[in-house]
């Protein structure tokens, strides 16, 4: 029987709150804690049969492309041509057991949220990507590079909210940048 997916911070014992002084900040920096998060993969000819098990099980449809699908605490997030991450704040809506290939990525991946007013010029500095709310809104993915470091990101709301999902030995660097980029933007960065 397999292990359940079980999620640790990468960040704690390795960043320091910071804040601007004075007026509200103009962004929120936060690591996501207790978040599963796993690569799905499906299996070759069985693309519909994992469609129906995750509308089955999930109540929700698999996005085509670079988009996030959401119910309740979970989503699925499109990584490319039948390949999607999936993450949730439930422990158990573990996707284990779906007709596809899952691989527990909680230890290997840090998901931080950036969110405020100033996000999005926040996180502009730092992707090469297009984040005009006509271009990137809510739902919208993509996996891309923040400064040279392999991400996936993922804009949830209007606030603008992004999540950013990092490999766990760059989480810290990527955490340290977003709270630099944010210090003259006004960023409340805590654990």
């Amino acid at each position: 029987m397999p292990e359940p997916l079980i999620a640790r911070s990468a960040l704690r014992a390795h960043v320091a709150p910071a804040s601007a002084p004075g007026s509200a900040p103009g962004a929120r920096l936060r690591e996501v804690q207790d978040v599963l998060v796993a690569t799905v993969a499906a299996f070759k000819g069985r693309e519909d049969e994992l469609a129906a098990a995750v509308r089955e099980r999930y109540g929700l449809d698999l996005p085509a492309g670079p988009v996030r699908a959401a119910a309740g605490a979970s989503a699925f997030i499109g990584a490319g041509p039948g390949k999607w991450l999936f993450v949730s704040s439930d422990p158990s809506a573990d996707p284990s057991g779906l007709p596809a290939a899952v691989v527990d990525q909680s230890d290997g991946r840090t998901t931080l949220s950036l969110s405020g007013p100033a996000a999005r010029e926040i996180l502009s500095t730092l992707v090469s990507i297009d984040l005009h709310p006509r271009a990137f809104g809510p739902g919208a993915a993509a996996a891309t590079h923040a400064s040279g470091v392999a991400v996936h990101l993922w804009q949830v709301d209007d606030a603008p909210t992004y999540e950013i999902a990092v490999f766990r030995s760059y989480a810290a660097t990527l955490w340290r940048w977003i709270a630099h980029a944010g210090a003259a933007r006004g960023i409340d960065a805590a654990l």
